[in-house]
């Protein structure tokens, strides 16, 4: 990695965002849903908690204040304060004089209360007798509040689960209509994906899109048309200069080889050796550019869709022997044979396979190490395509190598490519033949062997 270059981001999906927007959001919604729930329910507990007291309150104002006409003894007030607690062990009552002491109940309660609600206030007792003054009363009235807290614990807990168990709910199912409301971005994913410089003619179906992709679809489509206008004008291009080349080279040729024959006829076989051999090489370079403006203009032709055309084919491997009997000199040459494995039938342009043949007996050839053999194995795939590959040993192919070795003017190694023989065209034109045929090509290079070919589609 270059120094100082940021490093790659993970991009997170569309539908990730969303799900995850809608599941904070639904817990926070549903959150605030439960507090206020529980804030509602805490305060109805408080206030039905103050009602009880202030009733208990006014109870106690009057059964202090009034003691039964002001004629009750403490012993009778005592007996109305336990008639008045007896069935109510959540309440505890205090009683105590200005002077501290504890009127009520005669002995501390050990009773202990968990968690209390408590009230105080004051009560003034009227004299039993007009000699004796008005007394005041401390009152202090609690409430054992423990079961309310549990009750609203629960709650708490019930809230908080059905919050989670909610939020799970919203967001399964906002993850369900994230994806199917994604649907149309994803067909036109597809459709995209269809797109080659083949299909350039082709456009995205925007019917059935929504509203929010119309732009986009057109904007898209708008590209395509530009690009299949600027992709026809090159292919055009390229078709024009070959065309216009094969006339200029054709008569060159004709020049080259009409001059060594007047050369040989003026100056006989000892005289011009000089210019015969100019001539000659002049001879072998027009060659080799006509050689390749025929595979330019084979290639651009195969690229505006040209297609194989097909006749029946009864063996393939009859074919393979035909080939190998044109190199048959070559591999004599690099101490190789040749062996074809497998056959099959089917309908298949007979001079195209003869020059992928070729190009791929050719070039196992140069790469072949001395003394093995060269192997054209024939084989029918599931469908009914066929294969063909050729198979040779000698070191392994880069991985690098092998993602370009159809590529146009590719050459892997030039120390090894025999440049002014080959051109870099060979595999190019293979892979334009399979593409004819509704094909792919195959390459793999592994332990010493390697395998290059074309899978042809049924014809």
């Amino acid at each position: 990695m270059r120094e100082g270059a940021p490093a790659p981001v993970s991009p997170r999906s569309l539908r990730s965002r969303l799900s995850w927007w809608l599941a904070v959001q639904s817990f926070v919604g549903l959150g605030a849903v439960c507090l206020v729930v529980y804030l509602v329910t805490a305060a109805g507990f408080g206030a039905r908690q103050d009602d009880a007291l202030r009733q208990k309150e006014g109870i106690l104002r009057h059964l202090l204040g009034s003691e039964e006409g002001h004629a009750a003894s403490m012993s009778q007030g005592r007996h109305a304060l336990d008639d008045f607690l007896a069935g109510h062990e959540n309440f505890r009552l205090q009683v105590t004089g200005l002077d501290g002491q504890q009127v009520y109940p005669p002995a501390p309660d050990a009773r202990p209360l968990a968690t209390w609600r408590e009230l105080r206030f004051e009560v003034a007792r009227a004299a039993v007798a007009p000699s004796q003054p008005a007394a005041t009363l401390q009152v202090q009235l609690r409430m054992d509040v423990q079961p309310d807290d549990l009750l609203l614990g629960r709650l708490a807990a019930t809230l908080v689960l059905a919050a989670l168990a909610g939020t799970v709910v919203v967001s399964l199912g906002g993850f369900t209509l994230v994806h199917l409301g994604l649907a149309p971005v994803r067909q036109m994913a597809t459709q995209t994906c269809q797109l080659s410089a083949s299909t350039l003619h082709q456009r995205l179906d925007g019917t059935g899109q929504p509203a929010e992709l119309q732009p986009l679809v057109e904007q898209f489509n708008a590209l395509l048309g530009r690009l299949e206008k600027a992709y026809a004008q090159m292919e055009g291009f390229n078709a024009d200069v070959a065309h216009e080349l094969c006339t200029p080279l054709a008569t060159l040729l004709a020049s080259n080889e009409l001059a060594l024959r007047r050369q040989g006829r003026d100056h006989g076989p000892q005289g011009g050796g000089e210019v015969a051999e100019v001539l000659s090489s002049n001879l072998e370079e027009l060659h080799r550019l006509t050689s390749i403006v025929s595979d330019m203009l084979f290639l651009s032709q195969a690229d505006r869709g040209a297609r194989a055309r097909r006749a029946p084919v009864a063996s393939l491997a009859a074919v393979a022997a035909q080939v190998a009997d044109y190199h048959e000199a070559a591999l004599q040459d690099a101490g190789l044979t040749l062996q074809v494995v497998g056959d099959a039938a089917g309908d298949f342009d007979v001079p195209l396979l003869h020059r992928a043949l070729s190009n791929l007996i050719g070039n196992a050839t140069r790469y072949a190490a001395t003394g093995s053999a060269v192997r054209v194995c024939i084989a029918l795939q599931p469908g009914g395509a066929v294969q063909l590959v050729v198979e040779n040993t000698g070191p392994d192919v880069h991985p690098h190598v092998l993602e370009r070795l159809f590529d146009r003017f590719f050459r892997g190694d030039t120390a090894r490519s025999d440049g002014q023989k080959n051109h870099g065209l060979g595999l190019a034109i293979t892979d334009a033949i399979a593409r004819m045929h509704g094909g792919r090509t195959v390459a793999t290079s592994a332990g010493g062997v390697t395998r290059i070919g074309l899978v042809l589609a049924a014809g």
